[in-house]
């Protein structure tokens, strides 16, 4: 009965709780019960109960004050998260040996509660029950209490969040389970209020009820939880029946992926789904590559209704107040069906990835809406989540002080506005503001009925943007620049305002993996953004720099994983860095993620060197993660007995799959070099992909980047883009854009410097085809291009006109040269 539990979690409830687990306003309770022997089932909350729970969207600023007499161990820990907890009142440990020896020692059941910085919940939790006296009593004499961050320790979440999705259909965070002092899980579940409610048991009840349980029924006990993981085991242990999808796979997956989500289309606001609404820039990735397809098919017209598709939802995304109009970036996701009031705190892997999405949208239709709310993301991210050194930082909070001095936080209060401040600071503009923005004095949270069901904004703006600016610029007699002019001025002043602000807890972790989601979407940038027309004008909050310093932001970041998290003994990293590198190995994300961003880094105009650390990395990778007999990446290297389960990961949710972004990592691999090394990358890609057939082929919406990775692999041979020229010079800088100038997702760019000594010994190692046509084709005086396909070229060229002709030039055929 687990396993088959677990299949279904793996293929529904599993793959939704990354996009489900912070929702924390409107969705404070999960699913929730004792597994055998107890036969108590709490039932789901209805809508009514809510509104009694209202007091919990307000959180004490500080830890109270009889709490910071306390400080326990997790005050020498580097996490955020853990440090926040570091004066409760719960004798709180930190993941390790000697808590766990500690139990055993002690013979009572582990509390293990994981969560992270910016989590409401983990916060409302916090307050009401972990600096409660007589809940941390409890804890204290009955249990050993674990905190853990489940950013700094996905491996030790993704264990026991799948085990309370498998058994409860529902996960999210505060998770909270119990276990025995070998770490098997007991019970489990999300958020507990401290009292019981609703006919539901406070956490308090629980507590008793696992402490009875232990004393009198725990040999029953500790078989369930033994038993689920030996369950889980077996049913996360996929393997390929083959070393390779069947033919047609691959069109099929995809075609069957873009229409589910196309039948989950949202025509009148945008997006797939319904409220919640999340942006799952994989599923807009896929429409992308699909319409692509289509179009070289000879299908234009289903080609651009795909595209209507993304073109509106971003657009309702970015007019939303699920973007930071006045500080640039995205929040976490829009609680109402309309992208308007949001859950505020912000995420890296957001960013890294709508900036992508946003990228590709201005590569196809060269709209600069598009690349303005690119620059937006990466300008938000330059001014407030980059370290001295270039590590890019992980969150910022949704709550936050209203005042100064106040011992309350709130959501949302560092975001929303009043109508009489947007009046006193905008003064004689305030009107065409409040106009563009929908800001009223009784406040605007009034879109939809799950908008604000608490008024918990009620007199309060979310700034959102209903009305099209050429229309109310043309209202009030002015030109659309003068119009969009005075809406940068006054956002400008608001951003002044707002800075003076209790600003939102700043999570400064740098984690590998999201570092490698924006190292992508920064290099992408300092060459997409180069084809945008000239004169071009940006308003606050985007800067409007020139595109390359968008690679050095790149490169930047890049050099501090490698300076700071990675050793270049082991050639292995580490997953997180605070205040020193974490103690938690990387996972394959944090291989994956990153490997990706190199890739990017050297096409997009960077170094070869970039290039060898991605070769380098991903035979780390291989050596740690693949399964060579039964094929794809496990989740962790599987060195830490602490941690039960390897789960080898499909579901491509608010971050992609690490076995998803590898399999495209491999195609990429594969086309760059030659011989028996870009075989051995091809069939490890084809063996992974052979691991997810019946996921491909029953659950493809849940897989949609693994999708497109399987037609990828399944086209003969990519596209090569070969440049040949002296580096670095404007030249090659504009036959580099040229190269990128199109929208292309199955081609690859190489550069090389046939002057480079270390470029030309890297390229005749590794592909000496790549170094053939560098001898051949250099030029002194000039830079020229040569378009490939199996490296079968067509005439170079040396002018970036001729090349973008001839990447768009479908019919044109190709001559060996």
């Amino acid at each position: 009965m687990l396993k088959t539990l677990v299949l279904r979690s793996s293929s529904l409830s599993f793959s939704h709780f990354n996009n489900f687990s912070t929702l924390p306003r409107k969705f404070p309770f999960t699913f929730t019960h004792f597994p055998c022997p107890f036969s108590t089932v709490f039932p789901r909350p209805v809508n009514s109960c809510r509104c009694k729970v209202l007091a919990m969207a307000e959180r004490t600023s500080t830890s109270s004050s009889h709490s910071l007499k306390y400080t326990n161990r997790l005050a020498t820990e580097h996490s955020p998260y853990l440090l926040q907890h570091a004066h409760n009142l719960v004798d709180w440990y930190p993941w390790g040996e000697e808590a766990f020896a500690e139990a055993r020692k002690r013979d009572v059941p582990i509390f293990l509660s994981i969560g992270y910085s910016t989590c409401h919940w983990c916060h409302v939790m916090e307050v009401e029950s972990f600096e409660n006296e007589e809940v941390a009593k409890l804890l204290n004499d009955w249990f050993v209490s674990i905190k853990v961050d489940r950013e700094e320790r996905p491996d030790v979440d993704k264990v026991y969040m799948t085990y309370v999705q498998a058994l409860y259909g529902g996960g999210g965070w505060p998770l909270s389970v119990f276990l025995s002092p070998d770490l098997k899980p007991l019970m489990g579940g999300t958020y507990f209020p401290p009292e019981d409610k609703y006919g539901r048991p406070g956490f308090k009840t629980i507590l008793r009820k696992v402490k009875d349980a232990w004393d009198n029924k725990r040999d029953m006990l500790v078989k369930s939880g033994a038993f689920a993981i030996e369950q889980l085991s077996e049913a996360l242990s996929a393997s390929a029946g083959s070393n390779q999808l069947p033919d047609g796979l691959a069109q099929n997956a995809l075609r069957l992926c873009a229409e589910q989500l196309s039948n989950s289309y949202d025509s009148r606001f945008g997006g797939f789904g319904s409220a919640p609404k999340f942006p799952r820039p994989v599923e807009i990735q896929l429409i992308l590559y699909q319409s692509k397809k289509l179009e070289e098919s000879g299908k234009p017209g289903e080609a651009k209704e795909s595209l209507k598709m993304v073109f509106f939802s971003l657009q309702c995304m970015a007019r939303g107040g699920m973007h930071d109009h006045v500080g640039g970036g995205f929040h976490r996701y829009s609680v109402d069906e309309c992208w308007h009031v949001p859950h505020f705190e912000k995420m890296l892997y957001d960013q890294g990835q709508l900036a992508n999405v946003y990228l590709d949208a201005f590569f196809i239709s060269r709209d600069i809406l598009y690349s303005f709310i690119s620059r937006d993301i990466l300008d938000y991210l330059r001014r407030d989540m980059i370290g001295s050194e270039g590590g890019i930082f992980s969150a910022e909070d949704a709550d936050s002080a209203e005042f100064e001095g106040a011992t309350r936080k709130k959501e949302g209060a560092f975001y929303i506005w009043t109508s009489k401040e947007i009046d006193d600071i905008l003064g004689e503009h305030a009107s065409l503001f409040k106009e563009h923005y929908y800001v009223k004095p009784s406040g605007n949270c009034d879109l939809s009925s799950m908008s604000d069901p608490h008024k918990e904004f009620k007199g309060k703006n979310v700034l959102i943007e209903r009305n099209d600016s050429s229309a109310l610029a043309s209202k009030l007699g002015m030109s659309i620049q003068e119009y969009l002019d005075i809406l940068g001025e006054c956002k400008k002043k608001l951003f002044d305002v707002r800075a003076k602000r209790p600003r939102p807890h700043l999570d400064d972790k740098v984690i590998v993996s999201w570092n490698g989601l924006a190292i992508s979407s920064f290099a992408k940038a300092s060459k997409i953004l180069k084809g945008e027309p000239q004169g071009t004008n940006f308003n606050f909050p985007v800067v409007g720099c020139d595109p390359k310093e968008y690679m050095e932001v790149a490169e930047k970041a890049a050099n501090f994983i490698r300076r700071h998290l990675y050793n270049e003994q082991t050639r292995r990293l580490q997953h997180s860095f605070r205040n020193g590198p974490s103690n938690a190995p990387g996972f394959l994300d944090d291989y994956a993620f990153l490997i990706s961003g190199l890739l990017d880094l050297y096409e997009f105009g960077g170094s070869t060197d970039w290039l060898v650390w991605a070769t380098e990395l991903q035979d780390m990778q291989d050596e740690l993660f693949l399964d060579r007999e039964d094929g794809a990446y496990f989740n962790t290297p599987g060195e830490d007995p602490s941690v039960l389960l390897r789960v080898k990961e499909d579901h491509d949710g608010a971050e992609p799959s690490g076995n998803s972004v590898s399999a495209i990592n491999l195609v990429r691999l594969a086309s760059m070099v030659s011989g028996s090394k870009s075989d051995h990358y091809r069939q490890n890609g084809e063996h992974l992909l052979a691991v997810f057939e019946s996921r491909l082929k029953e659950m493809a919406m849940a897989v949609p980047l693994m999708c497109c990775a399987a037609d990828m692999l399944s086209i003969p041979s990519r596209k090569q883009v070969v440049l040949v020229g002296h580096k670095p010079s404007e030249e090659f800088e504009n036959m580099l854009a040229a190269a990128h100038a199109s929208y292309d997702p199955n081609k690859t760019v190489i550069h090389i410097d046939p002057t480079n000594t270390a470029e030309m010994e890297f390229w005749e190692t590794n592909n000496d085809k790549v170094a053939l046509m560098a001898r051949n084709n250099f030029a002194a005086d000039k830079v020229v291009a040569l378009v490939c396909q199996n490296f079968s070229c067509r005439p170079p060229v040396s002018s970036p006109k001729s090349l973008q002709h001839m990447l768009s030039n479908k019919s044109a055929s190709s001559s060996v040269v």
